[in-house]
């Protein structure tokens, strides 16, 4: 007998051609996961925003909650949509917070707002085009103003090109506030080339940069994502402790000089060596 389930709701979005969906999550009340082309790229929790499931974007929000004050509410520019995880969690830790997302598929925003809906009174602006190319078309007064910039951007599986050069991030320098910083989320595995080359990118192009990802994903044994945080300001590192202690565990910071030895010579991406991320095995996801 066949279980009695719901249409999963999805769309076709219109750039890419590229299936999307939501899934309800069978374990976890309240939750659904964002799937394109195949690739989980995003999980809410509807009654617990503040509560997020993938690893890199825990690391990501540890990140936010180092920003100011507890609770200090931020300028935040978020470049890619998914499913607008880590703007509702900043809604739900910072009230009060003026955002800003860019998205190339107006179908997924809408696929999104339509089956998880945004908390009506979060100050939410999105904005649908490249991410790249919309840099220009932002708001004068948010040169200078943006204390956080997410770069989570995805094609399916794949971060394209044009969004992990040198010329791309010195875009997003000017808009720093003087406690800015970049975060940016770096697929890959094996020898971690493409994400060593992001690092060495972010360090030429924004400044003082860290890597925090899982232990055994530093050290190249799978394929996975690295959270790298870039700002021109020195990074005040005696938060270190407490980032580690956040979770999930277990969890690597490198800095300085560790930093520069995983680094290994990587170079710096321009947009005429730029290659986009690696694509994952298709069995990694178990679809």
């Amino acid at each position: 007998m066949r279980e009695n389930r719901r249409e999963i709701p999805g769309v076709r979005l219109g750039v890419s051609g590229l299936w999307a969906e939501i899934r309800e999550d069978r374990f976890v009340p309240g939750s659904f996961e964002l799937v394109v082309d195949g690739t989980p790229q995003s999980h809410v929790n509807l009654d617990r925003p503040e509560d997020v499931f993938f690893e890199y974007v825990r690391r990501i929000c540890a990140l936010i909650d180092l920003i100011g004050l507890p609770g200090e509410p931020i300028t935040a520019l978020h470049l890619g949509a998914g499913a607008l995880t880590i703007p509702r969690y900043v809604e739900a830790t910072r009230p009060g917070s003026t955002q800003q997302v860019i998205e190339l598929e107006r179908e997924l925003v809408d696929l999104v707002r339509r089956e998880l809906p945004l908390p009506p009174h979060a100050r939410l602006r999105i904005r649908y085009g490249d991410a790249r190319q919309s840099l220009a078309r932002l708001p004068s007064g948010l040169r200078g103003a943006v204390d956080l910039v997410v770069v989570d951007i995805f094609s399916g599986a794949r971060t394209p090109p044009h969004v992990t050069s040198a010329e791309f991030y010195q875009l997003l320098r000017p808009l720093l506030s003087g406690r800015g910083i970049v975060a940016v989320n770096a697929a890959d595995g094996g020898a971690l080339a493409f994400a060593r080359g992001q690092a060495a990118t972010l360090q030429e192009a924004i400044g003082q940069t860290i890597a925090l990802a899982e232990a055994q994903m530093l050290k190249g044994r799978r394929f996975g994502n690295v959270v790298l945080a870039a700002s021109p300001a020195p990074i005040d590192t005696s938060w270190l402790p407490r980032l580690l202690a956040a979770g999930p565990h277990p969890a690597r910071v490198l800095e300085g000089e560790e930093l520069r030895r995983w680094i290994a010579g990587a170079p710096a991406v321009s947009d005429d060596t730029a290659t986009g991320s690696p694509e994952p095995n298709r069995g990694l996801f178990g679809r």
